[in-house]
């Protein structure tokens, strides 16, 4: 068994990297090398963990209704304190998941609005108002688009008017 008393740091980088991992899980070799290149022990099964990744990631996108996300997890007694641990990764993650949220970190969690993006990143802003995964590259292209169309829009109103 895997004891998971790393730092909050790592389980946030945790929890984005599968949050993030749409094509890690495409196949039983690509989730393999994703877990072995994180130390995570045995790999879970990978249609449990797309399922666990659909659920976290609709958690995070605020859907209604009951999401589960399926993994062992277990709590030892570590020097008398509850530690969550897991001998796979999806347990691993789900640990992580599960000390961010007691922590009140859950809802720093965010998905990028941007269509072509989606990308699962945290709010590390003071008021939590972040909205998208990076402002040079998503956030700028939006406001390029919405000053396109404000522009245009503005053009053809005062054609009209001609």
């Amino acid at each position: 068994m895997t004891g998971l008393t790393v730092g909050w740091d790592h389980d946030v980088e945790l929890l984005l990297g599968f949050l993030n991992t749409r094509h890690v899980l495409d196949s039983e070799a690509s989730w393999r090398a994703w877990v072995t290149e994180r130390g995570l022990g045995r790999s879970s099964d990978l249609a449990q963990a797309r399922a666990a990744r659909a659920a976290l990631r609709s958690s995070i996108e605020g859907s209604s209704g009951p999401q589960t996300a399926a993994g062992v997890v277990h709590i030892e007694l570590t020097d008398g304190v509850p530690v969550l641990s897991s001998s796979d990764a999806l347990g691993a993650v789900l640990a992580a998941s599960a000390r961010l949220a007691v922590l009140g970190s859950w809802e720093r969690f965010k998905i990028c609005p941007a269509e072509d993006c989606l990308s699962a990143f945290f709010d590390r802003s003071r008021n939590r108002s972040r909205t998208w995964c990076s402002m040079q590259v998503c956030g700028n292209r939006e406001k390029a688009r919405t000053f396109r169309k404000r522009t245009r829009d503005l053009q053809n109103s005062t054609l009209a008017t001609v």
